[in-house]
């Protein structure tokens, strides 16, 4: 009881201050701009059929057109896209960009490439520290669809944004070639999507979504590369054909990625509003991070793991939404691997499995351990590095979640 008056409590803070800044950008932590989303009104209709979490890449390359490959989950209407220029220090132009579906490669099917607007114009220039949504595109687009989304950039220049790991092959060209729906021009290969962080659908009333937040497991490091076997592929799969009101899927995972600290992207609670709450039509928050705050050895203990779920929830709560917890899965082989990080682990687990601070658990530790080393991943599952699920390991993470406890009503 004393628990539950205390999130009670820490819920009614958070709803005041929400309450008096709802409408005010988000400032990033390890940047010098503010978040804020452009272009067309929202469309309270919509519901995300794709993300990737933004983070810091490389620098931009002017006249580079980029041909994306992205695999949706709910289908629907009034295609929109975002672009985001989040990590940028200047502004950045897309003159051209187009969506189609992919026949195979880089190559489109023909007659479903078609240009994209941003309040009625083909260019866009996305300032600093901002994303940018699309018009919404007349076209219907199929549930569990390759989409293929070609932008060109004239003056991309400075740190770019996109999102490193992939996990599915998608083309680059020089000059501007997105209108081609041919694949000739588009010969170079990359394995990271730039600026394009999300893209959204109008499903059939009453759809909403899920966001798979995440860190390398999520992002899917060690599934096969182009075939969509990642956790929250397979869930999506299951989504599609059950009988529930949750449809769309985004994965917000980042490699690397920590609760508490930025690094290997901005931290989940620094990361929170801009990748998770920000999209359209998310009804729950699948949250699985933690095993790189403490097998980092930085010191980080139980308590404050804790308190960064706590925030996390109470977040995620003030916004109306309901948020699922994963158990940190075992990871005992691995380098970084030891006594205390393990006990630390067992800790926050127990913290999950009895809080009572979640509107549901998923217990990935149960599912994916050793039942005769219950420190270690199942070999069956492991990918190799007693860290990362393998193809079977990631099936299993997704038929493990409960789909009613997904498709939540929200809080309010």
């Amino acid at each position: 009881m004393r628990a539950r008056f205390a999130r009670a409590a820490r819920l009614a803070a958070l709803l005041l201050l929400a309450g008096g800044a709802q409408a005010a950008p988000v400032q990033a932590s390890d940047g010098p701009h503010e978040f804020a989303v452009l272009g067309a009104p929202a469309d309270p209709r919509s519901v995300v059929t794709w993300g990737a979490s933004a983070d810091r890449m490389g620098d931009g390359v002017a006249d580079r057109g980029y041909r994306l490959v992205v695999h949706t989950s709910t289908g629907g209407t009034d295609l929109r896209i975002r672009l985001s220029n989040a990590f940028g220090d200047r502004p950045v132009t897309f003159d051209d960009v187009h969506a189609g579906i992919r026949r195979t490669g880089a190559e489109l099917v023909r007659g479903s490439n078609h240009a994209l607007t941003f309040e009625g114009a083909r260019s866009v220039t996305v300032p600093a520290g901002a994303v940018v949504v699309s018009d919404p595109l007349p076209v219907r687009l199929p549930a569990a669809t390759d989409l293929v989304v070609s932008i060109h950039s004239p003056d991309a220049a400075g740190p770019a944004t996109g999102h490193w790991m992939a996990m599915q092959t998608s083309y680059t060209t020089q000059g501007d070639h997105t209108a081609e729906e041919s694949a000739a021009n588009w010969t170079e290969t990359t394995g990271s999507w730039s600026y394009l962080d999300s893209v959204s659908v109008r499903p059939p009333a009453g759809t909403g979504a899920v966001v798979a937040f995440g860190d390398s497991i999520t992002d899917g490091w060690q599934s096969t590369t182009d075939l969509d076997r990642r956790w929250p592929d397979y869930l999506s799969r299951r989504l599609q054909t059950a009988r529930t009101h949750i449809k769309g899927v985004a994965n917000e995972g980042i490699s690397g990625n920590k609760v508490l600290a930025d690094g290997a992207g901005q931290s989940a609670l620094n990361r929170l509003q801009r990748d998770v709450l920000s999209q359209p039509g998310v009804r729950t928050v699948f949250l699985f991070e933690g095993v790189n705050d403490l097998k980092a050895h930085t010191g980080v203990t139980a308590q404050d793991l804790i308190a960064g779920y706590r925030e996390i929830a109470d977040r995620v709560h003030a916004a109306g939404k309901c948020v699922v917890v994963a158990t940190v899965a075992p990871f005992k082989g691995w380098s970084e691997w030891d006594p205390a990080a393990e006990a630390v682990r067992q800790d926050v687990n127990e913290f999950i499995r009895t809080s009572g601070d979640f509107d549901a658990v998923t217990d990935f530790d149960h599912i994916l351990r050793n039942p005769y080393d219950p420190e270690r991943i199942f070999p069956f599952f492991d990918g190799g590095d007693h860290l990362h699920p393998n193809d079977k390991g990631m099936q299993a993470m997704a038929d493990a979640v409960d789909l009613p406890s997904l498709d939540c009503t929200g809080r309010g």
